[in-house]
């Protein structure tokens, strides 16, 4: 193909991407998702917020993106937040909302065309694509093709039954992850008691070699030319690292407000001064109530002391400015885990003086 330049205006800044030849991506949707006659979502669907951020991550690369669902047409998503920036900018998009809109059939799909192909999680695909046959032939197609094969959150659900010519599971001998068995229990929705089997079980059962971070952080797995992601909050690495896996010249990370959040409490487990520092020099990168949900959750999901002292570290930066009922609460557990009895004496004599009506602060003192 001919050299070309593609201009994609995004939130931060415009781009301009250049390549010897233009690659192809097959973004793959999951079609279980239903809603019924007043839109209320009667099955679960696909993840909007990783479709959207994937796409753009391809888009500012210059590389062309297909949409494709087992039945084709316009797939149901999850609910999702239409004012977050990366959906907000895909719902003004005409060419996107038409490429959604009709998706191709996978059966109809040609894998000799594509140079990757990128599953999208959300709940739907543990439902209905990892038994689609046409997908299964088109994942395996594009990899023994010396393709790239990339899958987000419970997206890798679209591998686990994947077989290659030699007979073998794509995945076997293979670092991979997905959401996991622990992040299920933490978030499990009322669909989870329905999934056919546990996506972290699953990927081990067909031999993977399965690598995890923490509840909600970025985890991204890069065996050769299998790129897996954890959760939402790995979509964009997870699509960065399938550009540079498809010989693409990688243009300046640029990360949403969620993500850079994500990232910011990551780095504070590593280098608590430096996280403060860039906190404290552009405030309106992050979002505090994020940072503070995120430790609440790491607090409540710890499985070393480390995890907890270092969130509670957080929880203790972030009080002063933004304060609530289970900041509180979830500090006064981890204070008496950590054996800080005075520390939870005073966050909660803070609770109850800014939260006097609260019972579950009001039970935790009697209890203390």
């Amino acid at each position: 193909m001919k050299n070309f330049v593609l201009f994609a205006g995004i939130s931060l800044c415009s781009s301009i991407a250049f390549a010897d030849e233009q690659r192809q991506v097959l973004m793959v949707l999951s079609s279980y998702g239903a809603v019924d006659e007043n839109q209320t979502l009667i099955k679960p669907g696909f993840e909007f917020g990783e479709l959207t951020k994937a796409y753009y991550v391809f888009k500012r690369h210059g590389i062309e993106v297909t949409l494709a669902s087992p039945l084709g047409g316009k797939p149901v998503a999850d609910s999702y937040d239409k004012s977050a920036p990366y959906n907000e900018r895909f719902l003004k998009d005409e060419a996107a909302l038409s490429s959604l809109a009709n998706t191709y059939k996978l059966d109809e799909i040609n894998a000799n065309q594509f140079d990757g192909v990128f599953v999208v999680g959300g709940k739907g695909p543990m439902f209905d694509l990892h038994q689609h046959k046409p997908l299964k032939k088109v994942i395996a197609k594009i990899y023994e093709g010396e393709g790239v094969v990339g899958a987000v959150c419970h997206g890798p659900a679209a591998l686990v039954d994947v077989q290659l010519n030699d007979g073998q599971y794509l995945v076997s001998g293979k670092r991979v992850n997905g959401f996991t068995n622990a992040e299920e229990s933490a978030f499990g929705s009322k669909w989870l008691k329905d999934f056919p089997f546990l996506l972290q079980d699953k990927l081990v059962e067909r031999g993977g070699i399965f690598e995890q971070d923490s509840v909600m952080l970025n985890q991204v797995t890069v065996d050769g030319r299998v790129i897996t992601g954890q959760n939402p909050f790995s979509t964009v690495d997870t699509a960065r690292a399938m550009v540079s896996a498809l010989d693409v010249k990688l243009l300046p990370e640029q990360y949403y407000r969620d993500d850079a959040t994500v990232k910011l409490y990551e780095l504070f487990l590593n280098d608590r001064q430096l996280a403060i520092d860039k906190l404290q020099k552009e405030p309106q990168i992050y979002d505090f109530k994020m940072l503070a949900m995120i430790s609440v959750v790491q607090i409540n999901n710890a499985t070393s002391e480390f995890q907890v002292s270092a969130s509670v570290a957080l929880l203790e930066y972030i009080l002063p400015q933004f304060i609530h009922p289970i900041i509180i609460m979830t500090l006064a557990k981890a204070y008496v885990r950590l054996n800080q009895f005075e520390n939870a004496s005073k966050v909660l004599d803070l609770g109850i003086k800014k939260f006097p009506d609260n019972q579950k602060i009001k039970s935790f003192i009697a209890s203390f």
